[in-house]
C-alpha cells in the first residue's frame, strides 16, 4: 500500500476558514481540502436542501421531452419506459413508470435481457414496442450512443426521449430529445448525476407543469439515492442532496419494495454504505442470475406482503450469485498465477461458460487482488461479452477508447465499462489493451494507495470532533470519509484475530499514555504479529462508532498499520 498524505492547505485559509464557522482549525482544514473555502459553501455543505436543486429545464432539450410526453398524454399513446438491468437502470425506470402511472394508465416498462439482448436498447426492444403499439419510448440510463436503434424505431414511427449520463460520442442520436449533461452543448450546473438522477430531472420538469411542487415528489428519492450509492457517482453538488433526503426516506417511509429488503437489517440508521452493500447487490441480483423485471416489480409493487414475496426471491438470487462469484473468481485466479500473466500490466481473462451477470464483480475482485486494469471476458451468443473495471485514476474508458478496432461495441465511465468483441479478435484486443494501459499508466498506480486526509493525535479525538464528521455524510466518491493518520501507537496487550479463518484484527491501542480505543482492520489479520510485545505502529483509519447492546463507543476502522523502524 502507498501511504499518501494530502497537501495541507495553506494556514492562512484554515485559519480564516475555522474562525468563519467557529470549528477546529483540524475541520476547516478537512472541508478546504473537499473544495469548500467559504462560509456559505459550508452552509450549503452541512445543511443540503431542496431548494438548492436546478431547474430541470436548464437541461438541454428537458422543453422537448417534457413536451413530447405532454402530447402522448393528451393523445392518448402508449408510453414504453426502457432502462438497463443494473440497480441504476431498474430504479431510474421504477420512478419514471410509477410517476407517470400516478396520472396516466397507457405506460408499461421494457427492461432488456442481459444474456439475450445484452446491454443498452435492443433492436428486440424496438420489435416489442411496435408489436404492442407503443410510439413513444423514454430510455433511461443508456441510448447515449444507440444512433441505429434510434433510427430503426423511427422508421417504425416509435420517438425515443433519451435520459443518459454517460459520455456520447461523437454524434448524438436522432431522438426527439437527449437528456445528458455530459453533452457538449448542455450547460446544465451539474454534470455528475446518475441514470435515476436524470429520470428524476425529468419528473421534476412534468412536476413543474402540474404545479407540483418538490414536496410532491420526495417519495421517489429512495430509488435515487439507491442509485447514487450503486453507480458510485461523486457524492457533491446536486446529488449530496438527493442522497441525504433519499436516505432519509430510507430511514423513515421507504417504498414497501424496499422495506421488504432492509426489515432484517439490526441497524437504526442506514448509511450510503448500507444502500452499497445491503439494497443495491440485491437489486442487482435480480438482472444478474434472472431478469431486471423482476427488481422493477419489487420496486414499484405498493402491497408489502407481496413485497416481501418479491423480496424473498431476490433474496435467493442474491446467494445464487454470491456462489458462482465465488467459484468463477477462483477459476480465474488460477488463470492469472498458471502463466506470465502476474507480470503484465493488465489482467485480461476469458472462459465461455462463465455466467455473464457477475463477471463485473468477478473483475472488481481480480482488481482487488492484483490491483491493475482488468476485463473477464464470457462467451454471450457468437461474441464475447465483458466487463472492466480500474483502479485509482485510471481511465479504462479511454483505454478502450484507444483499442476500439478491436471491438464491436462499448460504453461506461472511467473505472468501470462493458464491451463485446468477436471471439477471433478477442487475442488482438488482449495485446492491444495491454500495450495500450503500459504506455500510459504511471506506476506508481499500480500499487493501491491510501489518501490520507490528516495526521492527528488520539488526544485529538472528541465527541465534538466526532459530531461535525458525522456531519459530513453522506459519503462518496469526492467526499469520502476522512482517512486519519497517527503514529507511535501501542496494543494495550488485548490483540487479537477474528473471523473463523483469523482474517480480521481486533486491537485496543493508545498513544502517549492515552486512554485505550478500540480498533477494528478487516482483512488485517495476517498483521497481528506486527501489534505484539508493545512494538510501535503507526495506523491509518476512518473513526467510526461502534453500537452494542444499546451502548455506543468510539472505534477506529484500520485501513493499514506499519511497524515502526527503530
Amino acid at each position: 500500500m502507498r501511504w499518501t498524505l494530502k497537501p495541507k492547505p495553506s494556514e492562512e485559509n484554515v485559519k480564516h476558514l475555522a474562525t468563519q464557522l467557529n470549528v477546529d482549525e483540524l475541520v476547516a482544514a478537512l472541508l478546504i481540502q473537499r473544495g469548500i473555502t467559504t462560509f456559505e459553501e459550508a452552509r450549503t455543505f452541512f445543511r443540503p436542501s431542496l431548494d438548492d436543486l436546478h431547474d430541470p429545464y436548464l437541461m438541454k432539450d428537458m422543453d422537448k421531452a417534457v413536451c413530447r410526453i405532454e402530447k402522448a398524454i393528451a393523445d392518448g399513446e402508449n408510453i414504453l419506459v426502457f432502462g438497463d438491468y443494473d440497480v441504476d437502470g431498474t430504479t431510474a425506470v421504477s420512478l419514471v413508470s410509477s410517476y407517470l402511472k400516478s396520472y396516466y394508465t397507457n405506460v408499461a416498462t421494457y427492461i432488456p435481457d442481459r444474456y439475450d439482448e445484452g446491454y443498452g436498447i435492443s433492436f428486440k426492444g424496438i420489435d416489442f414496442a411496435e408489436d404492442n403499439g407503443f410510439s413513444l419510448i423514454i430510455a433511461l440510463d443508456c441510448g447515449i450512443k444507440s444512433i441505429d436503434h434510434v433510427t430503426y424505431a423511427k422508421e417504425k414511427n416509435i420517438d425515443f426521449i433519451i435520459c443518459d449520463h454517460h459520455r456520447p460520442g461523437s454524434k448524438l442520436p436522432d431522438a426527439v430529445a437527449v437528456l445528458d449533461p455530459k453533452r457538449d452543448d448542455c450547460s446544465y450546473p451539474y454534470d455528475e448525476l446518475c441514470g435515476c438522477g436524470i429520470g428524476f430531472k425529468l419528473i421534476q420538469a412534468l412536476g413543474q407543469n402540474r404545479n407540483q411542487t418538490i414536496d410532491d415528489l420526495i417519495l421517489y428519492l429512495d430509488l435515487v439515492a439507491t442509485a447514487i450509492g450503486a453507480d458510485i457517482v461523486p457524492i457533491t453538488g446536486e446529488n449530496r442532496i438527493l442522497a441525504k433526503f433519499g436516505l432519509e426516506v430510507i430511514n423513515a417511509e421507504p417504498r414497501p419494495g424496499i422495506k421488504a429488503l432492509i426489515q432484517n437489517v439490526k441497524k437504526k440508521v442506514l448509511t450510503i454504505t448500507d444502500v452499497v452493500f445491503i439494497i443495491a447487490p440485491r437489486i442487482n441480483a435480480a438482472g444478474r442470475i434472472k431478469h431486471g423485471n423482476e427488481a422493477v416489480s419489487l420496486l414499484t409493487e405498493y402491497d408489502l406482503d407481496q413485497a416481501e414475496q418479491f423480496a424473498s426471491e431476490i433474496e435467493q438470487y442474491n446467494t445464487d450469485r454470491k456462489d458462482l462469484d465465488k467459484q468463477i473468481t477462483v477459476e480465474a485466479l488460477a488463470q492469472i498465477t498458471n502463466n506470465d500473466e502476474t507480470k503484465r500490466f493488465t489482467t485480461v481473462v476469458y472462459q465461455e461458460n462463465w455466467h455473464k451477470g457477475v463477471i463485473g464483480i468477478v473483475a472488481s475482485r481480480l482488481t482487488e487482488t492484483y490491483y491493475r486494469p482488468t476485463i473477464v471476458f464470457t462467451k454471450s451468443g457468437d461474441k464475447l461479452a465483458a466487463s472492466a473495471r480500474s483502479v485509482k485514476d485510471f481511465d479504462v474508458y479511454n483505454a478502450l477508447e484507444a483499442c476500439a478496432e478491436h471491438l464491436e461495441q462499448f460504453g461506461g465511465h472511467m473505472y468501470a465499462a462493458g464491451m463485446t468483441l468477436k471471439e477471433e479478435n478477442y487475442l488482438n484486443f488482449k495485446n492491444a489493451f495491454e500495450k495500450q494501459v503500459q504506455a500510459t499508466i504511471p506506476p506508481e498506480l499500480l500499487l493501491p494507495e491510501i489518501s490520507i486526509d490528516a495526521e492527528i493525535a488520539f488526544a485529538d479525538i472528541s465527541p465534538k470532533l466526532i459530531r461535525i464528521l458525522s456531519q459530513f455524510e453522506p459519503f462518496g466518491p469526492q467526499n469520502m470519509s476522512p482517512v486519519f493518520l497517527t503514529k507511535n501507537v501501542k496494543d494495550t496487550g488485548y490483540a487479537k484475530p477474528l473471523g473463523k479463518d483469523n482474517e480480521h484484527l481486533k486491537l485496543f491501542v493508545k498513544q502517549n499514555g492515552s486512554d485505550g480505543i478500540g480498533a477494528i482492520g478487516f482483512g488485517m489479520g495476517a498483521k497481528l504479529e506486527g501489534t505484539k510485545n508493545q512494538k510501535e505502529f503507526d495506523i491509518t483509519y476512518h473513526i467510526d462508532e461502534n453500537e452494542f447492546n444499546g451502548s455506543v463507543t468510539v472505534q477506529l476502522r484500520l485501513k493499514d498499520l506499519r511497524s515502526v523502524l527503530v
